[in-house]
C-alpha cells in the first residue's frame, strides 16, 4: 500500500513539474512539484524503515497537501492569474487521500454517516472535474503571459523561448481587444528596442487598426519604456 501512496506524490510531481514549463510563471507549480517529490522519497524512505508506518499517515499527508495545493492553486488561478497548474493537480492529491481516509473506515458508518460520507467524496470529484476544466482545458489566461513578458523585459530577457517577446506574443485575446493592444504596444517598443524595424512597423500597424496609442493605457507604455531604457545604459556603457 505504501507503493500506491510513492507512486501517486511521484507521479502527480512529475506531471505538474511538466505542465510548470508551460506557464507563464512556471517557478509556483515548480515549487509545488518540488514538495510532492520531496514527500514521495520521505515515503520512500519510511518503507524502508523497521518500524512500520500507519497506512493513513499518507492519505493524511494526500489530503492535508492537496488541500492546501487547491486553496493557494485557486488564489492564483483566480486573483494573482499566476498559475492554472497547482489547484487541479492539488485537487488530485485531495480526492485520492480523502476518498482513501473515508472508504477505509466505511465499515464503522452508519447508513447516515455513510450518505454524508458518498456525498462529500461527490463534491470533491466536481470540484476536481471543475479545477481540470477551468485549469488545464481552459488554460493561461493572455493577462497572465502580459504580466509574466513585462516582468522579463525588468529581467532584460527579450527573445529567446522564454523571452518577453514570446511571453506577449501569448498574450492574444479575442473578445478583450484591450489586452490585444496591450501586447501589440509592447512587442512594438520591444522590437524597436533591439533594432528590428520590420516587426516593429508590423506591430505599430496592428495597434493602429484597434486605436493606436490612444487605445491603450498610458502607464503601461510608460512601464514598457521605463523598463525596456534601463537596459538601454548598460549596453552603451559596455561599447564604450
Amino acid at each position: 500500500m505504501m507503493w500506491f501512496w510513492i507512486l501517486i506524490f511521484a507521479c502527480v510531481g512529475i506531471a505538474c513539474m511538466w505542465y510548470s514549463r508551460h506557464q507563464p510563471f512556471p517557478e509556483i507549480s515548480g515549487r509545488f512539484s518540488a514538495l510532492l517529490l520531496t514527500i514521495s522519497l520521505l515515503l520512500w524512505l519510511s518503507s524502508t524503515a523497521p518500524r512500520e508506518t500507519s497506512e493513513e499517515i499518507p492519505a493524511i499527508l494526500a489530503a492535508l497537501i492537496g488541500g492546501l495545493g487547491v486553496i493557494f492553486g485557486v488564489r492564483h488561478m483566480t486573483i494573482t492569474h499566476h498559475d492554472v497548474v497547482v489547484a487541479p493537480f492539488g485537487g488530485v492529491l485531495l480526492c485520492i487521500g480523502s476518498i482513501s481516509l473515508l472508504s477505509g473506515r466505511w465499515g464503522e458508518y452508519d447508513q447516515s454517516e455513510q450518505l454524508v460520507s458518498f456525498a462529500l467524496a461527490s463534491v470533491l470529484v466536481m470540484l476536481e472535474v471543475y479545477l481540470c476544466f477551468r485549469g488545464l482545458v481552459i488554460g493561461v489566461q493572455g493577462i497572465s503571459w502580459s504580466k509574466s513578458g513585462l516582468r522579463q523585459v525588468r529581467r532584460g530577457l527579450l527573445e529567446g523561448p522564454r523571452g518577453a517577446v514570446s511571453h506577449f506574443e501569448k498574450s492574444w485575446h479575442s473578445e478583450d481587444q484591450w489586452l490585444t493592444a496591450m501586447s501589440h504596444a509592447a512587442l512594438m517598443k520591444i522590437h524597436g528596442h533591439i533594432g528590428n524595424s520590420d516587426e516593429e512597423e508590423y506591430h505599430n500597424m496592428e495597434l493602429e487598426k484597434l486605436g493606436g496609442l490612444d487605445a491603450v493605457d498610458g502607464t503601461w507604455v510608460e512601464a514598457i519604456g521605463i523598463e525596456l531604457a534601463s537596459l538601454k545604459f548598460p549596453m552603451e556603457r559596455e561599447e564604450e
